[in-house]
């Protein structure tokens, strides 16, 4: 998010303001409500740290931070002068975000919301990762015998919902007959209350699961029942479980505010684009050993559709209505 300076001084604009910067390093902060260990706020973190490697910027952040601690923690950093502060403003941390970001305008903010920017300094991101839980969605279609497929999931909100409606949407567009088991668990992350919403997924006939929370994987594994990650490439945890999963990537995300930084062109403004597969904020994971698992005009079908999805001539559809489980 932030570049390394170079010795000569650089007019840097904080939410419009410009201050004149010499010689100092640009330091980000990041604020997470969960454990970094949980897909969501790991992502950001990940992309956070490749952005220390590739520019020197300082790095610091907090997680596992309470409802009660949140807008605490965050004018800590906005008092130490942070240049930008980011991380994940859902439910308990949204307002809170925007009351500190409008009390510091020489500071820059970028929070994962499912709201609209605010000027002058509080920019907005969220995971549009639809398009590859579309391409889930289809391959489980294809491959269900039971024709139930599961999905657990975290909170019915609007980011959560498209996901889930995605991958319903790409199940029944190759497979009407499938019906959809969908379970909310009620947070962002508890997966010992995921396995168990997926075990009785299990019960009631479904033979491949979305997991779009930690969790449901240990289930699947017992049961012999097949998996879709979500986030991140989550292979690694079960390779004999989970075939692929959407895969999103916040780097893109950061390189664009370190260009606007760069430029003194920093302002506010949504910045979910990049997190589109067009933009390289989201994909499919690779199949690592499903590869040669997965028949392979299913395979072929799902690289077509990626193939029109990058250019333009197929649109996943955006549905944040919350979803009905069948």
């Amino acid at each position: 998010m932030i570049a390394v300076l170079l010795s000569a001084p650089l007019l840097f604009a904080g939410g419009g303001a410009g201050v004149t910067v010499e010689e100092e390093a640009f330091r980000v902060a990041a604020i997470f409500q969960t454990a970094i260990e949980e897909p969501w706020d790991g992502v950001i973190h990940q992309a956070c740290l490749r952005a220390q490697d590739e520019f020197s910027i300082e790095y610091e952040f907090t997680e596992n931070i309470a409802a009660a601690d949140f807008e605490k923690v965050l004018r800590e950093y906005a008092e130490r002068g942070f240049t930008l502060i980011v991380g994940d403003a859902f439910l308990a941390g949204e307002e809170p975000s925007r009351r500190v970001a409008r009390d510091y305008h020489e500071i820059d903010f970028a929070f994962g919301s499912e709201f609209g920017p605010v000027g002058p300094n509080f920019s907005v991101f969220d995971n549009w990762i639809h398009e590859p839980s579309y391409l889930c969605g289809v391959i489980a279609g294809r491959l269900t015998r039971t024709n139930i497929l599961g999905i657990v999931a975290a909170i019915p909100i609007g980011e959560v919902n498209r996901l889930t409606n995605a991958f319903k949407a790409g199940a029944l567009s190759v497979n009407p007959d499938v019906r959809v088991k969908i379970a909310y668990i009620g947070s962002w992350f508890d997966p010992p209350k995921a396995k168990e919403a997926a075990l009785a997924q299990i019960e009631a006939g479904a033979d491949l699961i979305f997991a779009e929370r930690f969790g449901v994987f240990e289930a699947c594994k017992e049961k012999g029942v097949l998996a879709f990650g979500n986030m991140s490439d989550q292979n690694q945890l079960a390779p004999d479980t989970v075939i692929t999963g959407p895969v999103w990537d916040m780097y893109p995300t950061i390189k664009y505010c370190i260009e606007m930084l760069n430029k003194d062109a920093w302002v506010d403004m949504d910045l979910g684009e990049w997190s589109m597969m067009a933009k390289g904020g989201s994909r499919l994971a690779p199949f690592h050993g499903f590869e040669q698992k997965l028949p392979a005009e299913v395979i072929q079908e799902v690289r077509d559709l990626e193939e029109k999805i990058l250019n333009g001539t197929f649109r996943v559809p955006i549905d944040e209505e919350p979803p009905i489980s069948d």
